[in-house]
């Protein structure tokens, strides 16, 4: 679990299956809701394992992630290699068998963007954010495409959409736990932060102008007919909160601020895709 990053892999694949349940047609079902599940958080964990293995020695100088598995000796990198394969192998293999390849081949993508570019991309600039971003965003895609049979024609439409609104969610989220620890990645040699002074007015900016960029990318649903009135306005709402914060962000300039507008971000996400699915059309 902690060489998986549970926590997190949960977040990702909850998203996958949101968007799967989004899609016109598809009917909530136990089996399938399990099997994409399962499929999507093996294939996290493989990404996260590698991402742990890559990056073991700049863990071990910072006080967050010293603890974890490989960091801290407790676990081989034969070992952490042996889960990461296994566990991408079974992820892709649910995805292919039990859904459709196209759902397969977007996660090995995002996986391999994950694991391969963002990672080692971390210490050569402040744009990994956005090579993290777009693995980030692609459960979206996978769970919309996994609810298309092979023989239907795939409307990208929605999944996009989904891909937006958790693409843009991001810069916000990563930048405020990048503010929150900056000291610990500036020692493990990691550039999150976009300006390159660190926890400056213009990063906070850059969290404020993404929080705004939610706002167009969170009506959209409702016009594409995805969702009815009643998401549309709690997601509305929702992104006012984010840019309320992300302000307070810029105005404070402090490590509470920024605390404030990670939890928020915690929050927004799980909200705004249960009202699109409870709202669905």
């Amino acid at each position: 679990m902690q060489l998986g990053k549970f926590t997190l892999s949960f977040m990702v694949t909850f998203s996958a299956v949101v968007s799967y349940l989004l899609v016109p047609g598809v009917l909530f079902d136990w089996s399938n809701v399990v099997l994409l599940f399962t499929g999507g958080l093996l294939v996290t964990f493989s990404a996260n394992a590698v991402n742990q293995i890559v990056e073991k020695d700049s863990d071990a100088k910072m006080m967050r992630t010293a603890k974890r598995p490989i960091a801290s000796g407790r676990m081989g990198i034969a070992e952490g290699w042996a889960f990461a394969i296994l566990a991408l192998a079974v992820g892709l293999f649910l995805l292919w068998n039990f859904f459709n390849l196209a759902a397969a081949v977007i996660a090995l993508v995002s996986w391999f963007m994950y694991a391969y570019m963002y990672t080692p991309m971390k210490r050569v600039s402040s744009f990994s954010v956005l090579f993290g971003a777009i693995p980030g965003a692609l459960p979206c895609l996978i769970g919309w495409t996994a609810g298309f049979l092979p023989e239907e024609d795939i409307s990208w439409g929605g999944g996009w959409t989904l891909f937006a609104i958790q693409f843009f969610w991001q810069f916000p989220h990563f930048w405020a736990i990048a503010w929150i620890a900056h000291k610990d990645y500036i020692k493990a040699g990691f550039r999150m932060l976009p300006s390159e002074e660190g926890t400056t007015r213009y990063s906070a900016i850059q969290a404020i102008i993404y929080s705004l960029l939610l706002i167009p990318a969170g009506v959209i649903p409702y016009f594409i007919g995805m969702s009815g009135i009643v998401s549309l306005g709690i997601i509305l709402v929702a992104n006012l909160l984010m840019v309320f914060q992300c302000v307070r962000l810029y105005r404070e300039m402090t490590a509470q601020a920024a605390r404030r507008v990670m939890f928020s971000s915690y929050i927004y996400l799980p909200v705004v895709l249960l009202a699109l699915l409870g709202d669905k059309v």
